[in-house]
């Protein structure tokens, strides 16, 4: 019996790591969430997949600790990586209840990581990585985590920054950055990393608080002080050449 929770990668399959696609390969049941499910499908034609909807998680995750415990190999799939904001934790929270079970973990790429990429290479020098979302976190929290990673000069980025019941929470997040940092700070988001529709686009902190389209699809970019756009690239200086090195 083998518990296996895989990142699938930030797209729809192109980043994929071996380990990864070998994880599910030897799977007999494949567990996630529907989107996720949907993605990997027809990659693995014939495999035995569960689909959860959202806000099932515990569900999920008991689902295929029970089938893991009965004798599968089972694998629980998350986007990007299965350990940042993904059912990792969770897995090792619901299996305390069970009998134990071999428990695998394959990370992935995190859209930090994918979205860095797309835009240049924002998070060369030391950055923090918050969520928006509220749903499992005060936002009284989150302010807080925003303001010492402002007051820190991290560069920043953003998970969940906006849905339709979060609609000012982007606008709320910038309003305290910018109480720290300058508004022309140079930031940027990535839509749809990885997948069909990919959008990517550089702009200020101040711009970056008055923009609409970014969803909970998009992973935003708010640079540090040293960072700068160089060739239409969002870059983070490591400081190599500012200590006199080429």
């Amino acid at each position: 019996m083998k518990l296996t929770v895989v990142g699938l990668g930030p797209g729809a399959g192109e980043d994929l790591t071996g380990r990864a696609r070998r994880a599910i390969e030897n799977a007999d049941l494949v567990v996630g969430y529907t989107a996720y499910i949907a993605l990997i499908r027809d990659q693995f034609p014939g495999k035995e997949m569960t689909a959860t909807g959202m806000k099932k998680e515990v569900d999920r995750c008991r689902l295929a600790v029970e089938a893991a415990a009965a004798g599968k190999n089972v694998a629980v799939v998350c986007s990007g990586d299965s350990g940042v904001y993904g059912m990792a934790g969770l897995i090792y929270e619901v299996a305390r209840d069970y009998p134990p079970i071999d428990i695998e973990v394959v990370p992935g790429i995190t859209a930090a990581c994918g979205g860095a990429a797309v835009l240049g290479a924002p998070l060369t020098h030391d950055f923090a990585v918050i969520s928006l979302s509220d749903l499992l976190t005060p936002w009284e929290k989150i302010e807080k985590r925003l303001e010492a990673a402002a007051a820190a000069d991290f560069v920043i980025c953003l998970y969940n920054p906006r849905s339709r019941s979060r609609s000012d929470y982007l606008r709320r997040a910038c309003d305290i950055l910018l109480a720290r940092k300058s508004p022309d700070t140079v930031c940027g988001f990535v839509r749809n990393i990885g997948r069909e529709g990919e959008r990517a686009v550089t702009l200020t902190l101040a711009e970056l608080r008055e923009n609409t389209e970014v969803d909970m699809f998009t992973t935003v970019f708010i640079g540090n002080s040293e960072t700068a756009l160089m060739g239409g690239k969002m870059v983070t200086p490591r400081g190599y050449l500012q200590r006199g090195e080429a």
